[in-house]
This record gives structure tokens, sequence and C-alpha cells, in this order.
């Protein structure tokens, strides 16, 4: 009986999903009619020259790669997180040439012969960045997946210059969310920084 429940349920999702489709005018991909990637041809190939963690680093990429995608995919540097994808959550928030930047929304192609500095890079040897550290005193991480993003966009923020008080240090974290909700404690940390910068 629950079989035969599963199936009409099913059934009445997709005639659901079929109908709404067409009523709004979105044609429906069927396996037959999925588009096919292609591979990258040579023209459609770079090589990307770059100081990343102060290291010299070169990848030759889709001229179409994000900067997060060289990071994580070419560069093996993980710790700047994927999120939406659509700069909406800034997780993959890097510094490029001291300006923080959504490694997402941008082309690794763009930034030739650009200092990038990711989470990897914030810490010098076992000496933790004194941002990293106040985190760690305010709790201010839970499941930590905005943590990196968090971080490199909290560095920028001082070093900007946005610290006036916990009002002017939101609006200029706004672009970084944290589905745990520990923004006190990141506001907290950021101001306890500043002031000891």
């Amino acid at each position: 009986m629950s079989e035969t429940f599963d199936e009409a349920t099913t059934l009445k999702r997709r005639t659901f999903v079929a109908a709404s489709a067409a009523a709004a005018g979105i044609p429906l991909l069927t396996s037959d009619r999925l588009p096919t990637s292609t591979p990258a041809t040579a023209d459609r190939l770079s090589t990307v020259r770059l100081t990343v963690n102060g290291e010299q680093r070169t990848a030759q990429v889709d001229n179409r790669t994000s900067l997060l995608d060289l990071l994580r995919e070419h560069l093996d540097l993980p710790g700047t997180k994927k999120g939406c994808d659509q700069g909406a959550c800034g997780a993959c928030t890097v510094l490029v040439d001291d300006r923080r930047v959504n490694a997402c929304l941008t082309l690794a192609v763009m930034h030739q012969g650009a200092r990038v500095t990711t989470i990897e890079g914030l810490a010098r040897g076992e000496q933790l960045h004194p941002l990293q550290q106040a985190f760690i005193d305010h709790d201010g991480l839970q499941c930590g997946y905005c943590t990196p993003g968090q971080l490199m966009s909290g560095v920028a923020c001082i070093a900007e210059g946005h610290t006036g008080s916990r009002e002017e240090i939101r609006e200029w974290m706004s672009g970084n969310l944290c589905r745990c909700g520990a923004y006190t404690n990141i506001v907290s940390a950021i101001e306890q920084t500043a002031k000891e910068a």
C-alpha cells in the first residue's frame, strides 16, 4: 500500500512540476535534450600566474574558470569555501592585492600577476593571525563553514578602518553570512582585534 502511495505521490509531483513549468513557459530538459559539456579547446585556455600566499603559482585553466575554482581545484587550497557560488554569502572571500573579493564572482584570468591571500596564508607558521585568535577567544565560529570568508573579510574591514563602532563593523561585514548566527561574537572578535592593532 505504501508502495502505491509513493508512486502516486511521485506521479503527482512530476505532473505538478511539468504543469508549473509549462504554465511559466519554461521548457523542461529531458535526458535526451540535456546540453552536453564540451572539453576546453586550446583557444579557451590561458596560463594564469599569481602570487598566492606569498608563493608564485601558475596554472593553465579554461578562461571561464573562477578564481575560487582555480584556488580550490587547481592550486589545492580548499580553505576558501564554495557556498552559494553567486556572491551572496561571502564564504569565498579572499584578498586580492589587499582588497576583499568574492572569488566565485571573478574569473581567474582577470587577476594575472595579482597577489592573492587565502585563509591558508593568514597565519604565520604556527602563529595565528590576531583575528584568528580573537575568533577563538570570542567563540566567533560554530559550524566553521563561513569562518574562512568571515576572517578574510574581517581582516580587510580592519585594514579599511571600518571599525569605529559595532554598527559600522556589522555594516561592512554584511556581505558575509553565518547560518549559525554567530554574528555578535564575530563583531566582538573584529572589535577586539581592531583595538589591539
